[in-house]
C-alpha cells in the first residue's frame, strides 16, 4: 500500500510557521499593552497616595510641590494614553494577521483532510479489490480442481 502523501505539504508547514510567528508577534503587542497598562495604574495610585498627602498639609510649599507632583503624573498619565491607544492600533494589526494566517493555514489543513480521507477510500476500494480477486482466484481454483477431478473420474 503506497503512503499518503499532501502535495502542499511545505505549503502548510510554511504556513503555520507563519501563524505561529503572528502568535508570537501578538504576545509581544499584548505585553507592551500590559506593561502601559501597568505603568497607568502605578501612576494612578501615586495619584491617590499624592491626594491624601495633600489633604493633611498645611505647608504652602508642600502644597505647590505636591501640586507639581500631580501636575508630572497627569501628563505621564496623558504619555501613556497615548502609547496604550498606539499600542492598542499594533495590537488589532497584529490579530488581523494571525487571523489571516489561521485562515490560511485552516484551509490547508481542511484540504489534507479531504485528500487524506479520498486516500483512505481509495484504498478500502483497491484492498476489497484484491479480496474479491483474492477470493475469485479461490473459486476458480476449486472449480479447476473440480473439473480436473471429474475429468479424471470420467477417464
Amino acid at each position: 500500500m503506497k503512503k499518503f502523501v499532501f502535495e502542499l505539504q511545505k505549503v502548510l508547514e510554511f504556513r503555520d510557521f507563519e501563524k505561529k510567528q503572528a502568535e508570537g508577534e501578538l504576545a509581544k503587542a499584548l505585553a507592551v499593552e500590559i506593561e502601559i497598562q501597568n505603568n497607568l495604574k502605578t501612576i494612578a495610585q501615586q495619584m491617590i497616595n499624592l491626594d491624601r498627602y495633600m489633604k493633611g498639609s498645611v505647608d504652602f510649599s508642600d502644597v505647590i510641590s505636591m501640586s507639581q507632583n500631580k501636575s508630572l503624573l497627569n501628563y505621564q498619565k496623558e504619555e501613556l494614553l497615548k502609547q496604550l491607544a498606539q499600542a492598542q492600533l499594533v495590537t488589532q494589526e497584529k490579530r488581523e494577521i494571525l487571523t489571516e494566517c489561521m485562515k490560511k493555514s485552516t484551509a490547508l489543513e481542511k484540504m489534507k483532510e479531504i485528500q487524506l480521507s479520498q486516500y483512505k477510500e481509495e484504498q478500502k476500494l483497491i484492498e476489497k479489490k484484491r479480496i474479491e480477486q483474492l477470493a475469485n482466484n479461490k473459486i476458480n481454483e476449486k472449480v479447476l480442481s473440480e473439473l480436473s477431478n471429474e475429468k479424471q473420474n470420467l477417464q
